[in-house]
């Protein structure tokens, strides 16, 4: 069970805890922990999370390859997630991804700000 964060913080259920995440929402939260989280990043999960932080740094013609093969990496200990496609836009100084998943039959996506 996942608890909600918005902004990084813990939403209040305003009962003295905290809302809880189940089904769709549980699972787009744990993918987008994955995908946000350096990999490497915590030295006891050194697998968890993603390089999408390099995409940028690669050539052009390279980014789209790249950001499909770290998302999957990076969402490969889901086991009942499928990553289905992934759209990258870049803008001037930044770049935005959408990961487009299937998750037993349903169509679902996340955006990722690189």
């Amino acid at each position: 069970m996942e608890r909600k964060l918005v902004n990084g913080d813990y939403v209040p259920d305003g009962a003295g805890g905290l809302c809880s995440l189940s089904g769709a929402e549980e699972v787009l939260a744990r993918a987008l922990y994955r995908l946000t989280a350096r990999r490497g990043g915590l030295p006891f999960l050194p697998e968890l999370g993603s390089r999408l932080h390099l995409v940028l740094n690669a050539k052009p013609s390279e980014r789209q390859a790249l950001a499909a093969q770290y998302a999957a990496e990076a969402l490969e200990e889901e086991p009942d997630l499928k990553v289905a496609g992934v759209n990258l836009a870049e803008g001037e100084h930044s770049a935005e991804l959408t990961v487009h998943l299937d998750w037993q039959g349903e169509a679902l996506s996340v955006t990722v700000e690189l």
